[in-house]
């Protein structure tokens, strides 16, 4: 009986009970959507390292490293020559150096030369590169190319294909090379920024028609992957502390942490945001509340002249006591007669 009191007394006020409760769940999917973001692209990045320990690069922002050789999103502070990185690849504290060249892109989605070396790294634990069926890794010093599979995805591009690069890192139809390049495979989806990227051999973008002849041994950074942990920190106080040529980012996972830390001004302005529209929701729930018990005072006054306390009026009122009331009015008419026949005896 109370719940169909109640759905009643919803349908008659339909529209306020629509804003009302569209309010609510506004104020509600906000709060959650910006947890929900923060923490996924906090661990996201976090956990995003391409199975490497540091990257090595010109002078500069450890930051801009990690964001141009891990995530492919910024622009390299700048190139090291080729004896900096055979100096440093053999270290014996360094297992593995794979060297980037960036600097071109085919239609916004950007151009990496790297060594086919790159691809035999666990990008995860237990997770290799894999090719897709029908494809093979480009072979070295050949015009050839691996698409990552959101890259191929989107542009359209399969086995055998051939495309032109464009000077820089976005596109500018006037800034076409010469060199075409034939894809020879796709790679399996990973998840990672490694999707998103046209692969071809190093000297590619090293040789490539417009670029600084004088710069063709150069390369623009240096993944490593480090024997133990501890070589991290001794390394980071030979380049970064004692030199000045170079810049090591080490450790990964904490240059990303310091991003958000930055940008955390954001996640407080969404937040505040929510909860202003929290506070708008409740005071129209509030609002809502004053204007149903306006609306039913002549009905709560009823109750309280028929000797109901005011805990049982508001008892009944969140019930939705319209037809309660029309109920106790109706009770007060049946005493009223019995009365009158009473006196007539």
């Amino acid at each position: 009986m109370i719940w169909n009191l109640i759905y009643r007394s919803l349908r008659q006020h339909a529209l306020s009970t629509l804003v009302t409760a569209g309010s609510i769940a506004l104020a509600v999917g906000l709060l959650l959507t910006v947890w929900v973001v923060k923490t996924q692209s906090q661990a996201t990045f976090a956990n995003t390292n391409s199975g490497f320990d540091a990257v090595l690069g010109a002078r500069g922002s450890k930051l801009q490293l990690v964001l141009n050789a891990i995530f492919h999103l910024e622009a390299s502070p700048g190139n090291l020559s080729a004896q900096d990185v055979e100096a440093v690849r053999r270290h014996p504290a360094i297992k593995t150096a794979i060297p980037l060249a960036v600097g071109d892109n085919y239609y916004g989605w950007r151009i990496v030369g790297t060594t086919p070396q790159y691809f035999d790294v666990e990008y995860a634990p237990g997770r290799k590169y894999a090719v897709q069926a029908g494809g093979r890794l480009f072979e070295t010093g050949r015009r050839e190319a691996v698409v990552g599979a959101l890259a191929a995805r989107k542009l359209g591009l399969k086995v055998g294909d051939t495309f032109q690069p464009y000077h820089g890192l976005s596109f500018d139809a006037a800034a076409k090379h010469e060199e075409v390049y034939t894809i020879t495979g796709l790679l399996a989806p990973t998840g990672t920024p490694v999707d998103r990227v046209l692969w071809i051999p190093l000297a590619g973008v090293q040789t490539m028609a417009g670029h600084d002849p004088r710069t063709a041994s150069d390369v623009s950074t240096v993944l490593i992957q480090l024997r133990a942990p501890s070589a991290g920190v001794m390394l980071d106080m030979m380049i970064n502390k004692q030199g000045n040529k170079m810049t090591f980012a080490y450790p990964i996972g904490s240059i990303v942490a310091d991003l958000f830390t930055k940008i955390s001004w954001v996640d407080k302005v969404l937040t505040l945001v929510a909860w202003l529209v929290a506070v708008v929701a409740a005071g129209s729930v509030l609002v809502s509340i004053y204007n149903s018990m306006s609306a039913r005072q002549r009905d709560i006054a009823i109750l309280r002249a028929l000797g109901r306390g005011a805990a049982r009026c508001s008892a009944r009122w969140w019930a939705r006591p319209r037809r309660s009331a029309c109920s106790a009015r109706g009770s007060a008419s049946r005493r009223s007669r019995r009365s009158r026949s009473a006196w007539r005896r």
